[in-house]
């Protein structure tokens, strides 16, 4: 019998889980991740304004793990042994055939001062602090931004700062709020959105001038104090500062001798097959993979990546040559919490648009229908 690992159970995880049960009824699927639970990450930008909480953001896997016959180990992954046939943790040894590696990234917290910035897409506990920051506010000035990993272009999560950003604004002026709050959009890129077209620059440049928000463009990072943001081109006070920083890669890689890029990640081909190791795949965060720089961080390209590598996987256990790649495609909706703009990019070109309210609800409908097949 084939036994197949995961390690991870974001969305790149749960859906080699999927795609390995569709092609192959048998192979025995061993997942190994903290908890068995899938937090939706997309939903977090709704949970500062109440509009999602716990229960939206927050998935129990027990009975997708049952039906699709999936042994679960709560556990960590502190590092690799036998050239990635052997996964170790801290409470045993986990062996397998072949290894689909879908952990996740980590932010880089390098920056002098971070521990004063709230990273957001740290999950639902981050999203609660600045529900509760922002509720115990009378005034002040809120700064928003984001930074990337200069050796790893393309491990950066930008798109939801825009959201943290937009929504903010929506949330305060609903409140009868908003004149008393100062907002800031921060981060070392001339053109905040490039990755996502140049439409998109304009487009979001445009909607922070129309909802009067200040920009600080341009300017490397310095550091945060407890009240203020510090850049080469100057500082601005922040009472509450949301910061995304660039990813890199899991600390446990450190423990194995797997091929990193320059940016720490996990360097692969097309197939999502890691350099020099033989069965050995990875999807998702986790991965640096050949493709331009705007290649997104974000949970389509996680799924696109993670059904390329289980099936790459069954087919070099078949004895034959991997050969499924992964659409290279950029997908989004900037949500702002009643209105979203829809942005999408492929090696073909992009499309872009207008903010509306149809796109907010194709939203909420998107994550509704995405997230039925774990319920």
């Amino acid at each position: 019998m084939k036994k197949i690992t995961i390690i991870g159970s974001g969305f790149a995880g749960l859906t080699a889980v999927k795609t390995l049960r569709k092609k192959d009824k048998n192979c025995e699927i061993t997942l190994i991740s903290p908890k068995a639970e899938l937090v939706y990450m997309p939903s977090l930008i709704w949970v500062p304004s109440g509009a999602a909480s716990k229960t939206d953001i927050v998935i129990p896997l027990d009975n997708f793990f049952k039906r699709m016959n999936v042994v679960h180990i709560v556990s960590e992954v502190t590092g690799l042994e036998d050239k990635g046939r052997s996964v170790i943790t801290p409470i045993g040894t986990y062996k397998n055939d072949a290894l689909i590696i879908a952990s996740g990234g980590r932010f880089i917290k390098k920056l002098p001062g971070i521990e004063h910035a709230i990273t957001p897409c740290e999950g639902l506990k981050a999203a609660e602090e600045i529900r509760d920051r922002v509720k115990a506010m009378d005034g002040g000035d809120v700064a928003i931004g984001f930074s990337g990993n200069p050796k790893e272009p393309s491990a950066m999560r930008g798109g939801p700062m825009f959201e943290f950003l937009f929504g903010l604004d929506t949330q305060l002026r609903a409140e009868g709020r908003r004149d008393k709050f100062n907002l800031t959009f921060f981060t070392p890129a001339e053109k905040p959105g490039a990755r996502l077209g140049k439409k998109a620059v304009k487009g979001l440049l445009d909607e922070m001038k129309k909802r009067n928000i200040t920009t600080h463009l341009g300017h490397k990072m310095k550091k945060f104090e407890a009240d203020k943001v510090i850049t080469e081109g100057g500082e601005f006070a922040a009472d509450l500062i949301l910061f995304m920083p660039g990813m890199t890669g899991n600390t446990w890689f450190d423990n194995t001798d797997l091929a990193r890029s320059e940016g720490g990640l996990l360097k692969a081909n097309k197939f999502c097959e890691v350099e020099g190791v033989d069965k050995v795949f990875v999807a998702g965060d986790s991965g640096s993979f050949p493709g331009p720089e705007w290649m997104p961080k974000q949970a389509h390209m996680a799924d696109l990546q993670a059904e390329a590598a289980a099936k790459n996987a069954l087919d070099r256990l078949d004895d034959n040559d991997s050969s499924h790649t992964f659409k290279i495609e950029l997908i989004c909706i900037v949500d702002s919490n009643n209105k979203g703009m829809y942005v999408s990019r492929t090696l073909k070109g992009g499309l872009m648009l207008p903010n509306c309210r149809l796109m907010h609800l194709a939203k909420k409908v998107f994550g509704w229908w995405y997230l039925r097949q774990y319920r």
